[in-house]
Formats: structure tokens, sequence, C-alpha cells
């Protein structure tokens, strides 16, 4: 038995508008034959941290789509330990058109303050696994009140 492969997936100072609903902050796509496992997350809004309202937003953590959205960017995996190899799943984050079709499971819900971020790490056997056709997505739920940027990153155990 191999050990499992830890990567990081990314983004950096993104543009989250109130002209858009939903947004997949994270589309995983596991290979066939080698299922994944988010292990943890970090959220954070860079541009509103001087507003005078405070605002929650909606996570939601989902695994059953089959169909990839579109928009956004596609960033490559990156291993955690520089000695392995590229990951054998893909990545794409901040989808402006989210993940359709198949049978979505919610994992998941959580809520973000603004000005708090979200940061969470799930202890092991407790992350969110997928495998095969079916993505893995954390989505941003409704549109933002205000235009915010953001930056995050998502843990991925591939095994």
């Amino acid at each position: 038995m191999t050990m499992p492969r830890c990567y990081t997936v990314e983004f950096e100072n993104v543009s989250i508008t109130t002209a858009n609903g939903d947004h997949e902050l994270f589309e995983l796509d596991a290979a066939a034959e080698e299922p994944i496992e988010l292990i943890g997350l970090e959220v954070y809004t860079l541009s509103e941290l001087a507003e005078a309202q405070e605002e929650w937003l909606r996570l939601r953590i989902i695994r059953g789509h089959t169909t990839v959205g579109t928009g956004g960017a596609t960033p490559t995996p990156q291993p955690v330990d520089d000695q392995q190899g590229a990951a054998s799943f893909t990545a794409a984050s901040c989808r402006t058109a989210i993940a359709s079709a198949g049978t979505p499971i919610n994992l998941a819900s959580f809520g973000m303050n603004v000005r708090a971020g979200f940061e969470r790490f799930w202890p092991e056997g407790c992350g969110f696994k997928t495998r095969g056709t079916s993505l893995l997505v954390v989505r941003l739920v409704a549109a933002v009140a205000d235009d915010a940027t953001m930056s995050g990153t998502a843990y991925v155990l591939e095994h």
C-alpha cells in the first residue's frame, strides 16, 4: 500500500462579484483509479476588512456532480513534499458557472465571516472523499453583498 500524497490547490486575489451568484471556489476531479480526500480548507477575504457592515458568507462542500463548471482558473496542484510527483487529479478555482449534472450530495455547510475568514482541517479519516467521475466542490453559495477579493487554499490527499 502506498502512502497518500498531499497537494495544495490555491487561488489568490480573485475578485468575486455581486453580479454572479454561486461560485465554485474549488472544483476537484479525481483520476479514475486515484481517490482524493479534501483534508483542509482556508478561504480569506482581503478587501472587506474596513467594511462597516459585517457579512457572513455560506460555504458548502458537495460531491456528485459529473459536469465541470466553466470560467475561473485551472491551477496545477502542488505537492507539499518536493520529492513527490505530479498529482493525478485536476483542479479548478473560482468558477463562475458551477458544476452540474450527476447526483449532487451536500456533505457539509459552513458560515464564513468576511473579516475572520475560514480555516478548517479535518481529523484523519474525517476528510471528504471522491473517486472516478464524481466531482468534489467547495461552493460559495449565493452572491456576495459587496464585491470581494478572496484568496484560498485547499489541502488534498491523493490515495
